[in-house]
């Protein structure tokens, strides 16, 4: 009996390990975090804009696969570092951000490529929803010394063309493709 309980303990310890290891739900540290939208300008320069972003990430790093993640860009916090141009986005006929004040994206499925991650998910952006695919690297997951408490990093990135959301001013003159790129940190808990 005494065998059979010393094989049990080791057992019941693995068990109990791997039960521990579960998805764990991040809120989005937005004073951490940057949305980086940039475009082409007449061929000249590829000027850039920042959004400020919310939301969860749900992440298993024993699972990557079953991760999901849930992002919303309040589009009056697009800062393109030009006052005039910040005003003209949010008009009607750019954003329309009195009738649609955010931008959304909520992943649909994550594939685990290599070191990437694939996250295929739908925008929605002006009252049009599309689907869009984000690579994703896992920067870090480890607890937030500052913090105490779990901490994620992601940096992430994906193309989309501004035309498909009904964001066709100035084509071709200014580029139809959007660059964004993303570096997100995000807390355990919804830790600030």
């Amino acid at each position: 009996m005494k065998t059979l309980r010393l094989l049990a303990a080791p057992l019941l310890l693995a068990l109990a390990a791997g039960a521990t290891a579960a998805p764990v739900t991040y809120t989005i540290d937005p004073t951490h975090t940057d949305v980086l939208v940039s475009w082409d300008y007449l061929g000249f320069a590829k000027p850039s804009a920042r959004l400020e972003a919310s939301g969860t990430v749900v992440y298993d790093a024993a699972s990557p696969g079953t991760s999901k993640v849930d992002v919303v860009l309040p589009l009056a916090s697009f800062d393109g570092h030009v006052d005039r141009l910040n005003q003209r986005v949010q008009r009607e006929d750019y954003f329309d951000a009195g009738r649609f004040p955010e931008a959304r994206f909520t992943s649909r499925s994550v594939r685990v490529d290599g070191d990437r991650l694939r996250v295929a998910g739908d925008l929605t952006l002006r009252g049009v929803t599309r689907p869009v695919e984000l690579e994703a690297v896992v920067t870090r997951a480890a607890n937030h010394p500052a913090k105490n408490t779990p901490a994620l990093g992601v940096a992430a990135s994906t193309r989309i063309r501004r035309s498909e959301f009904g964001l066709v001013q100035q084509l071709p003159n200014i580029g139809d493709e959007l660059e964004i790129r993303i570096q997100l940190v995000a807390l355990a808990g919804g830790a600030q």
